[in-house]
């Protein structure tokens, strides 16, 4: 790759660099006067800007099939609205519905995803196992959450009793999937976290279980976290604590804990996310979509804790690309705090070193860096209207989604110019929508009938 505008997030940009790969990984990069000719493919990045590929750490992949619905409600009543429609789901909805959300993912620069999956109806088939053939289809680096509830209406949380699990299958099921499907190795495209789905869903002993858990076999761990008022006002109710001081109590922060959302926190809670290491995913899009509202991201990036970025489950966000997310990031930060909040290059690590972070992969991948994964967007910057933006990086960032040249993954090509190489593009499409549709059958069959509006 040569004569391209490299942005690699660590380290000065180079405005006419060359990026060389081996194998899987970078061997070499600078500006074209140091650049000598090797043998093997030569992509000429004339036009073009070179960022890491962009890292999705909050995702709800089975959300692809109920996108649409519940439109005008807050995080509560469109979680009441939906987890009946959830419930109806199988293995055919969540792989096609996980083709569909990672194969757009990959579209919008995505190179790594993780997933949160917590609904597992019984006897409706193998769908963790569902969405990671998906991936494997697609080819992204993948890092699914094995998500769980065990606290029903009856015991006093938010889901129905028929969406939830017991404690002991839980844990044998999450330890499970840990056991077959997670790849520690430098270049592993597939590892598992434990994710246990919110203070409102589970129980006291699910969660720290699932840390005990999770710790013993050295996988981190994932849930959702402050996203709303109601949440809080439940916890205080509930706990008598407030949600970060309910996680510290129950041992839940820490280098290997990643939350999403994030959005009502206190000064003391940001400080305690930076003391220990503990990392975000910030998600506007979704957050805007329910009125959760405004995370404090340039204030938790001020006082030193780590942020990624997530498009969430496409039920709450719809067709939200993850680069996109970069500009509502941007845009929601500076409208709450002003135009110096958050700036393009802010974004862009986030999106790329921030995810890295919350994954625990920072030291392969994230950054454009000799013997890193070479996992890279290449995006043009020179069409009839964004070669007028002097600087690539705001063209990216600041407005709507670059063309993509090229997506690598440890250096094979996923897309070439805005396609999808690794499968058919129509098809994955096709699957989505054949999700949508089953999904909503077997809902109607069980006697639940999908809501498009709460409020009239």
């Amino acid at each position: 790759m040569e004569n391209v505008y490299i942005a690699p997030v660590a380290g000065a940009e180079i405005e006419s660099g060359y990026l060389r790969i081996e194998g899987d990984r970078i061997a070499d990069l600078g500006p074209m006067t140091q650049a000598h000719a090797v043998p093997g493919e030569r992509i000429d990045g004339r036009g073009m800007l070179a960022t890491p590929g962009l890292v999705n750490t909050h995702h709800h992949l089975y959300q692809w099939a109920s996108q649409g619905l519940a439109q005008d409600a807050t995080l509560f009543e469109w979680l009441v609205a939906l987890y009946q429609v959830w419930a109806a789901m199988d293995a055919e909805v969540v792989h096609g519905a996980a083709s569909a959300g990672l194969g757009y993912l990959a579209l919008s620069g995505c190179t790594l995803s993780s997933d949160h999956h917590y609904v597992f109806p019984k006897g409706r088939g193998d769908l963790f196992a569902a969405e990671i053939e998906a991936a494997r289809s697609i080819g992204l680096r993948f890092h699914p959450a094995r998500g769980s509830m065990d606290r029903g209406q009856s015991q006093g949380g938010l889901p129905p009793d028929v969406v939830v699990e017991q404690l002991d299958e839980i844990l044998a099921a999450t330890a499970e999937a840990v056991d077959i499907y997670h790849d520690p190795s430098f270049s592993s495209k597939l590892r598992i976290a434990v994710a246990p789905c919110s203070p409102f869903s589970v129980s006291r002993d699910l969660m720290t279980e699932a840390a005990s858990l999770a710790r013993s076999k050295g996988v981190r761990l994932h849930t959702h976290l402050a996203e709303t008022v109601d949440e809080e006002e439940h916890c205080l109710e509930q706990f008598g604590l407030r949600p970060v001081d309910y996680m510290e109590k129950l041992g839940w922060l820490g280098p290997d804990v990643w939350f999403a959302h994030s959005v009502h926190l206190s000064d003391a809670d940001i400080d305690k996310f930076a003391r220990t290491g503990t990392g975000s995913a910030h998600c506007p899009s979704s957050n805007g979509r329910l009125g959760a509202g405004i995370a404090r991201v340039s204030e938790m990036l001020r006082r030193g804790a780590n942020v990624g970025l997530g498009v969430d489950g496409n039920a709450s966000s719809e067709l939200t690309p993850l680069a996109g997310e970069m500009r509502q990031a941007m845009l929601f930060q500076r409208a709450r705090y002003g135009p110096t909040a958050l700036t393009a290059r802010q974004a862009l690590e986030m999106a790329t070193l921030g995810g890295a972070r919350n994954l625990g992969r920072q030291g392969e991948l994230g950054t454009l860096e000799v013997g890193k994964l070479a996992d890279i967007a290449l995006w043009r910057v020179d069409g009839a209207f964004t070669s007028a933006v002097a600087d690539p990086v705001a063209a990216l960032v600041f407005g709507p989604q670059l063309p993509l040249a090229r997506l690598l993954v440890g250096g094979e090509t996923v897309v070439e110019d805005d396609e999808l190489k690794t499968v058919s593009q129509d098809h994955v499409g096709r699957l989505g929508a054949e999700a949508s549709r089953r999904l909503l059958n077997l809902a109607e069959k069980k006697g639940v009938t999908a809501q498009k509006e709460v409020h009239q």
